[in-house]
């Protein structure tokens, strides 16, 4: 597992403890989604974060999901970013103490709305095996192209990660541009990693089990196992592989 520098652990343990402890005011909600989202900032001690509230009060019922758990799954999506050290989830916490109820709060990152998955250039498309790899790592149902964003600094950020964790199943998204090419060598390094922190009574399985099922848990030991055995991008099966819409 890639380990963060130590110029860059200090101030995201700042950075997280604003989003942990800060007070939340909203300040608008977006319009896109079908679940309620909210721009909001988050201040303490000075320093004031743009953030992203997903309150569970706002979850609209699915018939494959539990009702009202979406927020833990967005903060299990980060915590299996920064388990792996790929930084693609930007920090997210839960909150239960938001102002309309408890749910998860993400930093808001600054990205160009029309720059996404399907108006990235081919360079730029090279540098998503990590984000396919992730994808089906947390089964992600529903990766749409306007969910890959591009920071000013060029930064990939992945966001929307509430249907993720499912314990069939449940992989839809656009990204295929890999499909049975070899899983490059460092990421299995990552997930070799990830899976010998998962084992049970560890820390790293502790934390989850405070935001999945125990099921849930083992589905995502088992998808590594098979990532590990295969040592490359699967196919899509004869099941819709793709999220509606595309975008």
């Amino acid at each position: 597992m890639n380990e963060n520098p130590p110029e860059k652990t200090a101030p995201l343990d700042r950075l997280l403890d604003t989003l942990c402890h800060g007070s939340i005011s909203v300040e608008g909600q977006f319009a896109w989604g079908s679940n309620y989202t909210y721009l909001a900032h988050v201040e303490t001690d000075g320093r004031r974060l743009p953030a992203v509230y997903k309150p569970s009060r706002g979850q609209r019922p699915l018939w494959d999901f539990p009702e009202g758990d979406l927020p833990q799954r967005e903060v299990a999506a980060y915590l299996t970013s920064a388990s792996l050290g790929w930084d693609l989830v930007p920090p997210t916490v839960l909150r239960p103490d938001g102002p309309a109820g408890g749910g998860s709060l993400q930093l808001y990152v600054e990205a160009d709305p029309e720059r996404h998955y399907f108006t990235f250039e081919n360079e730029v498309r090279q540098r998503l095996r990590p984000v396919a790899l992730f994808d089906i790592l947390v089964n992600n149902a529903d990766r749409k192209g306007g969910h890959v964003l591009m920071a000013p600094d060029g930064h990939l950020w992945l966001i929307d990660h509430g249907l993720c964790f499912h314990q069939d199943d449940k992989l839809r998204t656009v990204i295929w541009d890999f499909v049975d090419e070899p899983i490059p060598e460092p990421l299995l390094d990552d997930l070799r990693a990830l899976r010998d922190q998962l084992q049970r009574g560890g820390q790293l399985h502790t934390e989850y089990a405070q935001l999945i099922e125990g099921e849930e848990i083992s589905a995502l030991a088992r998808r590594i196992d098979r990532l590990l055995a295969a040592r490359r991008f699967p196919q899509p099966g004869p099941e819709r592989h793709y999220p509606w819409p595309l975008v």
